[in-house]
């Protein structure tokens, strides 16, 4: 979790970058925040490969165990503590959101795609969430039919 006494301004870092980079390697990471455009990090390159290592060999207990436990009995049972909101998906849902989120996990630890476990995590959360609605469910699986034009993407 960050504080504010870790992060320091991209002016800082550009007004004097020594300082900040001995800060950013005494605490192995520091938030540059940025008025204009988004915050990134400052970190140690051994303390980022440790973290690369790290979510490989998680990743790589998660496949092994669905490899060796055709059911996933193990990562079902710890799915509703994860993620409480899977008490709104059917059995097969569940079992469907944990080997989606096991090979989207693999993904990120082997070939450095992050983005995909988040939206495995956030499309399940919104069939979740719209199962938990009664109305909005129903509404959901009612029959559709014609066009119903452009959609707008929201930026």
């Amino acid at each position: 979790m960050n504080t504010s006494v870790d992060a320091v301004t991209f002016s800082d870092l550009s007004r004097n970058p020594k300082s900040v980079a001995e800060r950013a390697s005494r605490l192995g990471r520091l938030r540059i925040t940025h008025r204009d455009a988004p915050d990134f990090y400052l970190t140690a390159a051994d303390r980022e490969e440790q973290r690369d290592e790290t979510l490989t060999t998680a990743s790589r207990l998660f496949l092994a165990l669905m490899k060796h436990d055709p059911s996933a009995r193990a990562l079902l049972l710890a799915m509703p503590e994860v993620f409480p909101w899977v008490r709104h998906l059917s059995t097969e849902e569940v079992r469907a959101f944990t080997v989606e989120l096991v090979a989207a996990l693999s993904d990120a630890a082997e070939l450095d795609l992050d983005a995909n476990a988040q939206e495995v995590i956030t499309g399940w959360r919104a069939t979740a969430r719209i199962k938990a609605d009664r109305a909005q469910y129903e509404e959901a699986l009612r029959p559709t039919s014609g066009d119903f034009g452009r959609v707008e993407v929201a930026p």
